[in-house]
């Protein structure tokens, strides 16, 4: 067996090849590319002897490495090496155990990840083999969250700006970052320019953004930017005008992102395999659906249990034990996109499902708080969700909650 440490930057890679023993075979640095893999492979193939099948050879290759994407780990895979893709904060807790003065480099780094995947590679989860399919869903999905909450950020210093010079504008608009509320704050950033706005501008604006009632809605927010507020000076209002004018015109360009990226998720998504699966799922539609499959993967071996899904999504609790002492506790180390979804999910399924809202109502009747429950209720439908995957089979609402009910029959 030949173990390897690969300790990427991002235009270098330093690697140190181990053998079974524990001696240290070679160590590179490595330029990020084409160029650099062919010498790891090279590397490779003369510490193993150029006699061996190569495709015998790649088995014998186990890689730790602190990423699970980009083009070099996916070379890696595709030539058939186990690759080993390291949580940084093991590594950084293995890095203590080598050197107890906390030393770094990155050859270090790379002879410490090398020793990890030789003393430890039983105790990690080697790559998990998710399709192509499921990698597009992961771009657009992530991407489409980010720009969401980007979006959200901006409408939080939009909010702020606005709060400092032109406190009406935050009475007139309900949603700052609706389309009428950004064409009227593009046409009127100030007091003074909102003030004279008459009723057929702004009925204008709400008629392209499809509200109802549009003449009273007007006549509403005109009497506000009309009546009288605390300002700023005009040189100070000046200046915040033509910030409002630069948030509004990102804000336009993010609805207008987010909208095109949910139709690239949509379409990524509908032509998974377990879409269908996902979409049958109480609580879940095509976005949240996208997101769910994106953040686990579709390896259907990847979690062995049902438990092994739930640890991963962070929504099972965590118990610590010493003596007499003995605390459980929820998980607060997770992935930020995926209990988000989740959590999402549990409150739709809260009207979406009767076996969800009964289970819910009982964590509450149990003194469980509000999140605490809706955590026992994600925890709970992403057993479900396991099941129905591994078995290929659609969400049954009388299959899924029996067990609960017959319980609470009894």
């Amino acid at each position: 067996m030949l173990f390897i440490g690969d300790d990427w930057a991002e235009d270098h890679h330093d690697v140190e090849l181990m053998d079974a023993s524990g001696r240290r075979l070679a160590k590179a640095r490595l330029p990020e590319g084409i160029a650099g893999i062919t010498r790891l492979h090279a590397m490779i193939g003369t510490a193993l002897g150029d006699d061996i099948d190569a495709d015998a050879a790649a088995a014998q290759v186990k890689i730790g490495i602190e990423t699970d994407r980009g083009p070099w780990v996916q070379a890696l895979v595709a030539a058939g090496y186990t690759v080993y893709p390291v949580n940084p904060l093991q590594a950084a807790r293995y890095r203590e155990r080598l050197a107890v003065s906390r030393a770094k480099s990155d050859a270090a780094d790379a002879h410490m990840l090398a020793d990890m995947v030789h003393t430890d590679s039983h105790q990690l989860s080697p790559m998990a083999g998710d399709s192509a399919d499921a990698e597009a869903v992961k771009v657009v999905t992530r991407m489409h969250k980010t720009l969401i909450w980007e979006r959200t950020r901006a409408v939080q210093r939009l909010r702020h700006a606005l709060r400092e010079y032109f406190p009406a504008a935050l009475e007139a608009f309900e949603d700052l970052d609706a389309a009428d509320t950004l064409q009227l704050l593009a046409k009127a950033p100030d007091p003074a320019s909102a003030a004279r706005l008459s009723i057929s501008q702004i009925s204008a604006a709400l008629k392209r953004a499809r509200r109802r009632d549009v003449a009273a809605k007007a006549a509403s927010i005109q009497a506000v930017l009309r009546a009288e507020h605390l300002g700023q000076p005009a040189v100070v209002t000046t200046a915040y005008a033509a910030s409002v004018r630069a948030l509004v015109a990102l804000l336009v360009t993010l609805n207008e992102q987010v909208k095109a990226l949910q139709g690239q998720v949509e379409d990524h998504f509908g032509r998974h395999p377990d879409a269908e699966i996902i979409l049958s799922q109480p609580g879940l539609g095509a976005v949240l659906g996208a997101r769910v499959l994106a953040e686990f993967g579709d390896d259907h071996d990847r979690y062995a249990t049902a438990k092994a899904r739930k640890n991963y999504a962070a929504t099972s609790p965590i118990t610590r034990a010493s003596g007499k002492k003995r605390t459980v506790a929820a998980r607060f180390v997770h992935n930020d996109r995926l209990i988000d979804a989740l959590m999402t999910q549990a409150f739709s399924a809260l009207k979406a499902s009767p076996g969800a809202r009964a289970y819910y109502d009982r964590q509450r009747a149990r003194g469980a708080s509000y999140n605490a429950a809706l955590r026992q209720l994600a925890n709970r439908l992403v057993g479900i969700l396991h099941g129905c995957l591994k078995t290929g089979t659609v969400y049954d609402e009388a299959t899924a909650w029996s067990h609960h009910l017959s319980k609470a029959a009894a």
